[in-house]
């Protein structure tokens, strides 16, 4: 028997092919025979100075109480409110906002303060996955609904029919995670009709919890909507990692929709703060909560990003892979040669190249790289990228 509860068990199991792969993708390689390493979505250069600037003007104490215990400080709540705002274009207050550790932190808060054991959250397939572990381990149930074949959109009619009366949450990953698709304000008022229509039978709203650490890394000058544009009942999850490639680096945020009803929002803004306190002290640290401001301007070069999507994916579809072309985030998304990823991504890593089997989203056929490699890793990875067209 066990000594680990079921919970804890649900949650590894949720997670052991990802942790597997992470613990033995390079395993008997020396790191000079390493040409490309597009696997996970790390900085492979020196981090960017402004940022360090602004984190080490704020590790120097300036009061008694500078390391003090810090939850939702006012003062950053306040820059994300007025930045938020005006990003999206909605009235957001710093009482909406609850700083976490990360936009990971922010969606375990959401499901914490929404979900009862046995409820249901549906998940987008292909995804981010962690959802899956994070959902169990709340003894939640993970609802995994495929996005539309071929264009990854948002499938409603599919969502539709996975809805059951112990939903809870559907959520929405824009720009997405693996495939770079953001969605339309089309598709996104299509899906809160529906999810109001449900609400309505079932007596209860439906959140959006709205996955959005990608927000601001955007190509082709594609436009952005959030669901909380156009559904009340919306929570936003963000992560600073991501805009500054710094995924170490554990701050972020959960916010909650201007236009939801008042009653719950002020339910949800007083719960929060004990949920994050039972969730183990979510809350960033003192430091990155004082450098919000600066870090609210900071951003990697993501000019130099599209050209290395560009270069790959015009490399790729030139040899005949099936690419997806990203309007955002920092993954190119394909199907391999012959459909065995685990397959194509051995033969790659045989020359040296490094990029995530599709396995660990659930798609056995396709594959994911990271554009966070140095435009060196690029131009290094292409021979074996066409290589593997040759088998």
């Amino acid at each position: 028997m066990s000594i680990l509860s079921a919970r804890a068990i649900s949650s590894a199991d949720a997670i052991d092919t990802v942790f597997r792969f992470f613990s033995s993708y390079r395993d008997g390689v020396d790191d000079k025979d390493v040409r490309a390493d597009l696997t996970f979505g790390n900085p492979h250069e020196m981090p960017l100075p402004a940022m360090v600037a602004a984190i080490k003007a704020r590790m120097e104490p300036k009061s008694a109480n500078w390391f003090a215990y810090k939850t939702s400080e006012e003062e950053p709540r306040t820059v994300i409110a007025e930045a938020l705002g005006a990003e999206l274009g909605l009235p957001f207050h710093p009482e909406d906002i609850a700083m976490t550790q990360g936009a990971f932190g922010a969606i375990a808060l959401a499901f914490s303060l929404l979900l009862d054991p046995g409820d249901e959250c549906i998940i987008p397939q292909p995804g981010w996955f962690c959802y899956a572990t994070t959902l169990r381990a709340r003894n939640a149930v993970p609802v995994p609904v495929p996005l539309a074949e071929g264009t990854f959109d948002l499938d409603v009619a599919a969502i539709e029919a996975a809805i059951l009366p112990r939903t809870r949450i559907v959520v929405v990953n824009t720009p997405h995670n693996p495939t770079g698709v953001i969605y339309s304000r089309e598709r996104l008022i299509e899906l809160a009709a529906m999810l109001t229509r449900k609400s309505a039978e079932l007596g209860r709203p439906i959140f959006i919890l709205s996955d959005e650490p990608y927000r601001r890394i955007r190509f082709d000058g594609v436009p952005f909507t959030s669901p909380a544009a156009v559904y009340p009942h919306t929570l936003i999850d963000y992560s600073y990692g991501k805009i500054l490639l710094a995924p170490g680096l554990r701050i972020g945020y959960l916010a909650i929709c201007p236009s939801m009803p008042e009653a719950d929002k002020k339910a949800l803004r007083a719960a929060a703060l004990t949920s994050q306190v039972g969730g183990g002290w979510n809350f960033p640290d003192a430091p990155l909560q004082y450098a919000v401001a600066d870090l609210e301007r900071i951003s990697i070069d993501i000019g130099e990003l599209q050209r290395k999507r560009d270069r790959l994916h015009g490399a790729l579809t030139q040899w005949g892979y099936s690419m997806t072309k990203p309007e955002g985030t920092f993954y190119l998304w394909g199907r391999t040669p012959g459909g065995d990823s685990v397959g194509f991504t051995r033969r790659l890593a045989d020359q040296g190249v490094f990029v995530m089997p599709g396995t660990l989203f659930d798609r056995p056929a396709d594959f994911r790289i990271s554009l966070t490699g140095t435009a060196d890793m690029i131009e290094a990875s292409l021979p074996a990228f066409q290589a593997a067209t040759e088998r």
